[in-house]
Parts: C-alpha cells; structure tokens; sequence
C-alpha cells in the first residue's frame, strides 16, 4: 500500500492549522518528516492525523507542549 505523503501546505489545510503550527510542532518534535521533495517537508497523512488528533486531545485537556511530548514518546 503506498502512502499518501503531505506537504506541510496540505497538511494545515487538510486540518485547519497555520503552517507556522505544522512547522514548530515539527521543529520541536510532535510531528514527524516522513520525506523530502526539493525543499518540502512531507508528512504521512495517515500518522500526521493521528498525531494531531492526539495532540488536539492533550491541549484541550491542559496539558502543555511539553508534556505532550512526553505522552507521545510513552506510545
């Protein structure tokens, strides 16, 4: 099965987010780069919606960037 690979662009319009978001929760290591084209950073779509969703839950719960962090590596 291949996968279906976004670009930081698609991605934030796919979710509704700022690329400025995709970007610093990619700088600080809440989302991760699956590949390259050029100058684009891609993104697999199906472990990029399951990261911001959990990411989503996390924030609505209070909890800061940090400490999501950490929540993720646990899984």
């Amino acid at each position: 099965m291949e996968r279906n690979l976004l670009s930081t662009t698609e991605v934030a319009k796919k979710y509704g987010l700022p690329s400025s978001t995709i970007n610093h929760y990619t700088n600080i290591g809440l989302l991760n780069v699956e590949g390259r084209r050029k100058n684009m950073r891609l993104y697999d779509d199906v472990k990029v919606k399951d990261r911001l969703a959990r990411i989503t839950k996390f924030r609505r719960e209070g909890y800061p960037l940090h400490l999501i962090q950490k929540e993720l590596d646990k899984a």
